[in-house]
């Protein structure tokens, strides 16, 4: 199939905090190779500005998920998520997206391949890069996705309707481990960390470790190159103990900065994608910050003594606003386990219809 002159089906959805392109499998080439160079010319990369692509000239709405029906009984759709670069023709799989997670219920409704029910709907979704499972439930009055809705999440414009997502076997989602390291804390660079995986594989560190209050803006830690640089060999080497090898052309792992809450929430983040600071904070990455707060002897772990022991939902700072999290440990038993985790999301759909690759 010759895709410059036919085109390939395409839906753009904003998930969350990001935005991107939804596939079918079936409408991409097998070959994963023809497929990735199907994608990066579909967004435009390379090119800082991706002004010949779909792309919006920043990894967060360079995303692509692939959805396909899952050949498991107790599960409805496979969910592969691909990061793609920007000025670089890079595409990796090393890792989830919990924001773009949060379209791929609707995304399988509206192309019939999960049946809608009146009022409600939940999909069970394997995420192909972990192999494990999230369950998506939102609105479908009279078997219809619906939009619309009064929820707001930090970072997006206006409210949209609710979309719950409930994660199981999340632990060591790129590392097969809950702490990959084997321990609590760590020490990288003369850093005292913490490297956790429960759906994605994240370095914690205390802002002032890195001379910086925790409060700076988006701009002011993109502008600081030598901090930039600083970050980049710092999570190379957790990467390092943590087993992932060469990470040093993928996305992962992130590193999440923390501080004390100063916007009414319980912990204020800083997050590196994986170099470049995030303007928000990623879903899987915000759930990974707190479950490895909530280990005693976790760098962060002093953060938590205020927290309401009623609740186990986590109100988590970023520098747009704010992402409630739940999550709940059990540290009695080594190595800890995971209980549950979960996250309200939104998504609206943008466009459906036939991309062009340049």
């Amino acid at each position: 199939m010759d895709y410059d002159d036919t085109g390939v089906r395409c839906t753009m959805l904003r998930g969350g905090t990001s935005r991107g392109l939804f596939f079918e499998a079936r409408d991409l080439p097998e070959d994963p190779a023809e497929r990735d160079d199907l994608l990066l010319r579909l967004m435009g990369t390379p090119d800082p500005r991706q002004i010949d692509g779909l792309g919006g000239s920043t990894t967060l709405t360079s995303k692509v998920a692939i959805v396909s029906p899952s050949p498991a009984d107790d599960v409805d759709v496979d969910y592969l998520f691909l990061q793609l670069g920007v000025d670089e023709a890079t595409v990796s799989d090393r890792q989830n997206c919990g924001n773009m997670l949060s379209g791929i219920g609707p995304f399988a409704v509206e192309r019939g391949l999960v049946p809608a029910a009146d009022g409600e709907t939940s999909v069970r979704i394997r995420m192909v890069n972990s192999d494990s499972v999230a369950v998506a439930t939102f609105p479908t009055p009279g078997g219809r996705v619906e939009y619309r809705g009064d929820v707001g999440i930090a970072g997006v414009p206006g409210t949209a309707a609710p979309i719950v997502l409930a994660f199981t076997d999340t632990e060591g989602s790129a590392t097969g481990a809950l702490l990959p390291t084997g321990n609590v804390r760590d020490r990288v660079e003369g850093i005292e960390v913490t490297c956790v995986d429960n759906g994605m594989p994240v370095v914690l560190a205390l802002a002032e470790s890195f001379g910086l209050t925790g409060y700076e803006s988006h701009e002011e830690l993109a502008a600081d190159s030598s901090l930039l640089e600083r970050v980049d060999a710092f999570r190379r080497k957790a990467a390092e103990l943590m087993g992932m090898g060469d990470v040093s052309a993928a996305s992962v792992p992130k590193t999440v900065l923390l501080s004390a809450p100063r916007d009414g929430g319980q912990v204020c983040t800083r997050s590196f994608i994986p170099v470049q600071p995030h303007s928000s904070i990623g879903v899987l990455g915000a759930v990974s910050v707190v479950t490895g707060m909530l280990l005693p002897g976790a760098v962060g772990h002093e953060l938590t003594a205020d927290w309401p022991a009623d609740t186990s939902r986590v109100d988590v700072e970023h520098p747009t606003g704010h992402l409630v999290v739940d999550v709940v440990v059990d540290g009695s038993v080594t190595p800890p386990r995971v209980v549950r985790s979960g996250v309200v999301r939104t998504a609206r759909k943008l466009f459906d219809g036939t991309a062009y690759p340049r």
